[in-house]
Parts: C-alpha cells; sequence; structure tokens
C-alpha cells in the first residue's frame, strides 16, 4: 500500500503541509476503495459497483484526486 500511494499519489503531488498531505491522503483512500480497479478482486473495486448498460448513456469522466485519476460512468444526455 504504501509503495501505491507514492507512485499514484505523492509522486505527482507537491505536498504544501500536513493538513495538504491529510486531504489528499483521504481523496486518495476514497478513489482506492471506490473506483479503482484490482487484479486481485477480478478487476473489480473493494466497494463494488454495478454494470452500467450502454442505455443508460455516454460515458463521462469524474475526476477524483485533484485530478490526478478519473472514474468513468454513464450518464443520460
Amino acid at each position: 500500500m504504501i509503495g501505491t500511494i507514492r507512485r499514484e499519489l505523492l509522486d505527482h503531488v507537491i505536498v504544501l503541509n500536513e493538513g495538504h498531505l491529510r486531504r489528499r491522503l483521504r481523496a486518495y483512500l476514497r478513489y482506492y476503495h471506490r473506483s479503482r480497479t484490482h487484479l486481485a478482486l477480478e478487476k473489480d473495486a473493494p466497494e463494488p459497483r454495478a454494470v452500467e448498460p450502454p442505455e443508460q448513456g455516454g460515458i463521462v469522466a469524474l475526476r477524483q484526486v485533484g485530478g490526478l485519476h478519473d472514474r468513468y460512468v454513464r450518464r443520460a444526455a
């Protein structure tokens, strides 16, 4: 987990102070558990979500972790 945080967060952010670091870590952990896929979980997230069929609309990117990562969902037009 430490290496993942370093590679996916800290290598891309200049930390300004302790409060800034804590906010970024909280945002990353939310992303890690809700959106990031894991090979050990058969490319699912620890908090699973339903498959969205194409009938639900087009794909929209939701920015996460201050714009470092995206989560893609379907939204009606």
